[in-house]
């Protein structure tokens, strides 16, 4: 009966221990790839702009980055990173590709206020590029971030089937603990599957 408790306490620290493993970044902006990695970020020569595409009409508030899930009316909010930009000139353009077609376009410009918006109709599910330059003292400086629109949003990210999976196997070992008719279920499926 001791071991039994000491078994599923530890069972229970793994999981708990597996689950802080999983960084909360992957979660950030619908998932992504890397730990204190914020892909939504342009670095536009030694400074940063903060891209964020919304769907209201279909999402309310729900932040996009990389995968926006829907073509239609959409939101792109460019957000200068501290204060340098907002006294120099900076274009944004996205622009369809691999054809390189521009679908958006706003002229070189100050911002004062740090925030570009614009709202752009996405007819089409396709790769698309946000180009932000930098026009200073007659020097360009473009960086760029590719995103998709109309990505299907119903598949689960690698990090979710991790969890899933852990918890699935959590539970199924909780209740092999637990019961011992299922306990004898099991062990006569190890031991059919050791005779073969």
């Amino acid at each position: 009966m001791i071991r039994t408790k000491f078994l599923k306490c530890g069972l229970l620290a793994a999981i708990l221990g597996l689950g802080a493993l999983v960084p909360a970044t992957l979660w950030a902006h619908g998932g992504g790839s890397g730990v204190d990695v914020d892909s939504c970020r342009i670095p536009v020569g030694g400074f940063w702009v903060h891209f964020t595409a919304y769907q209201p009409q279909l999402t309310g508030t729900t932040e996009y980055c990389d995968k926006i899930p829907e073509t239609g009316s959409t939101t792109l909010v460019f957000d200068y990173e501290g204060k340098a930009l907002r006294n120099m000139t900076v274009e944004f353009e996205i622009t369809k590709e691999p054809e390189g077609s521009r679908v958006f376009y706003q002229a070189p410009a100050a911002y004062p206020t740090g925030t570009v918006n614009a709202t752009i109709n996405f007819t089409e599910p396709s790769d698309y590029l946000a180009h932000v330059t930098l026009v200073n003292e007659g020097q360009k400086i473009d960086a760029h971030i590719p995103f998709k629109v109309g990505v299907n949003q119903t598949s689960v990210s690698g990090s979710t089937w991790i969890i899933i999976l852990v918890i699935v196997i959590a539970l199924g070992y909780i209740l092999y603990l637990s019961n011992a008719g299922f306990k004898k279920v099991v062990d006569s499926l190890l031991l059919i599957k050791k005779k073969t």
